[in-house]
């Protein structure tokens, strides 16, 4: 017996299921996938406070 036929055994003729998360979708909004510019400021200040930690240690 061949793999095709043992796994086709327990199984009914219409063995596929519809997808849960359908591919493909339609096109995206670009202005929604841009950072705020409330990140880029959050970013910018961790970035200097961990600057301004590190540097006097050295």
């Amino acid at each position: 017996m061949s793999d095709p036929e043992f796994y086709r055994r327990d199984r009914p003729d219409d063995a596929s299921l519809p997808e849960d998360r359908p591919r493909g979708g339609g096109p995206e909004d670009p202005s929604r996938r841009r950072r705020s510019p409330w990140v880029w400021v959050i970013v910018i200040v961790i970035i200097l406070l961990a600057v301004a930690i590190v540097v006097p240690l050295i």
